[in-house]
């Protein structure tokens, strides 16, 4: 038995990330981002159809009460009224977002879209393309470029340094780590849910006694609930740092 658990292989983190590809590209994690889509807009659709003062139904009550959230939790705390005009696109990405992580724990799919790197980056260009263009028409380009990059009470002699460290962080580090944030989080996941899923079976098959076969099972249902809560936070945490940066952009500090 113990001989049996030490044999067991682990999945490479290719041979669980990368799908073969169908007819035009079309591969797993293509099929995610349709369902994302899909399960985004149906939501906002069955929510909004029926516009009543008291809220009724599952649709509807989830669609108000998620809108509330973005409204009150993230668009106020980050950006005030100005930003309400941004409302759609925060509940469109939040809910892209979360649909996209979500497909980590059904039966059949087990595999989040959105630890490929490919969607992360895209998504943090247009966060980027749109704090920058708010940036540029609410401040005009040379005072939103020195708002940007010169901090207040900084010292003349670093003054350079720190004026390049903040274009740096800027124009690279905010679209880059934002990216990097989602996806590595969603992947660090996976991998985990892999390999406890991996253990859970290899104890099952080689008779482990009725201790350890329960607990390992026990712990696999703990991480995919874990992961149920990452994948929220991880498309909240996007959408906040989304709003703050174009709250930002429309409220230079002063």
């Amino acid at each position: 038995m113990i001989a049996s658990i030490l044999a067991l292989e682990v999945p490479s983190v290719p041979h669980v990330t990368i799908w073969e590809a169908g007819p035009l590209g079309f591969n797993k994690t293509a099929g995610i981002y349709f369902f994302a889509t899909f399960m985004t807009l149906l939501l906002i659709f069955l929510g909004t159809r029926q516009k009543r003062l008291v809220p009724a139904g599952f649709f509807q009550n989830t669609a108000e009460s998620s809108i509330d959230f973005v409204k009150n939790q993230i668009i106020m705390q980050t950006m005030g009224t100005d930003g309400l005009k941004y409302l759609p696109y925060m509940v469109t990405l939040f809910f892209f977002i979360f649909f996209s992580n979500i497909t980590e724990i059904l039966p059949g799919v087990q595999f989040p879209a959105n630890s490929r790197f490919a969607m992360p980056v895209v998504l943090s260009l247009i966060t980027w393309a749109m704090y920058m263009t708010v940036g540029i028409v609410k401040q005009g380009p040379l005072k939103f470029l020195k708002n940007s990059c010169i901090p207040p009470g900084v010292p003349k002699p670093i003054l350079p340094l720190v004026a390049l460290i903040e274009l740096l962080q800027v124009l690279i580090v905010r679209p880059f780590s934002q990216a990097v944030r989602l996806f590595a989080n969603m992947l660090a996941g996976h991998l985990i849910l892999v390999t406890f899923a991996v253990l859970c079976a290899a104890t099952w098959a080689a008779s482990i006694t009725l201790i350890i076969t329960p607990f390992t099972f026990l712990l696999l249902v703990a991480m995919t609930g874990f992961e149920i809560l990452v994948s929220f936070l991880q498309a909240f945490i996007f959408t906040i740092l989304t709003a703050l940066y174009i709250g930002t952009s429309m409220h230079p500090e002063h």
